[in-house]
């Protein structure tokens, strides 16, 4: 089983979650909708998902891949519930850096939810960032250089030591390299699935 977690203003419905779902298919993919942009909220949210989605089916594992701000949330999640593995998209693993120049913007999400990006809210982001992601954790991540929002050598930095990083010239935030990225979720679902 793999849960996605899209991206700040995305949703369940994006085109990544259904990319994923039909080219992963047999596999089960589960999209979650969530309010990304409304940090405690969201993952309250997230780890509600986790504990049901863990309690109905006992002992399993599932891999997760957030995209994004999914990648950010996903990684704080991973210490907190037990993944086979944690792939990220062009997560924004320092959120309170991103966002400083969109101070007092309205913006809206996929849902038509409008919102203010204000000081608290940046500064609510730094109690979910996580500070040693080397703890073990199985984590892989797909990185574009040519990202416009989001500077790749950020995650490399960070994770140079303990993940895999898979990183391509060129692409942009969207995410150009999905598909290769999918044949290295998939490699790991069908290796779950075969043991």
């Amino acid at each position: 089983m793999l849960i996605y977690i899209h991206g700040l203003n995305s949703s369940s419905r994006s085109f990544k979650a259904n990319r994923l779902r039909e080219r992963l298919a047999p596999h089960t993919v589960v999209a979650v909708d969530y309010p990304a942009h409304r940090p405690a909220d969201a993952v309250s949210a997230l780890e509600d998902f986790f504990s049901d989605l863990l309690g109905q089916h006992q002992g399993i594992e599932p891999a997760v891949i957030g995209s994004s701000m999914g990648g950010f949330y996903g990684q704080y999640l991973a210490r907190r519930f037990r993944f086979s593995h944690l792939f990220m998209i062009n997560p924004a693993l320092t959120p309170w850096s991103l966002f400083r120049d969109h101070i007092g913007e309205t913006i809206t999400t996929a849902d038509g939810e409008r919102y203010r990006v204000s000081e608290a809210l940046i500064e609510s982001t730094r109690a979910y960032g996580v500070d040693h992601p080397c703890d073990g954790t199985p984590t892989t991540l797909f990185l574009e250089r040519g990202d416009e929002v989001i500077d790749a050598r950020v995650a490399e930095r960070i994770y140079a030591g303990c993940g895999r990083l898979m990183v391509w010239d060129g692409g942009d935030h969207a995410f150009q390299h999905l598909d290769e990225a999918i044949e290295t979720v998939r490699e790991h679902l069908d290796r779950r699935a075969g043991s």
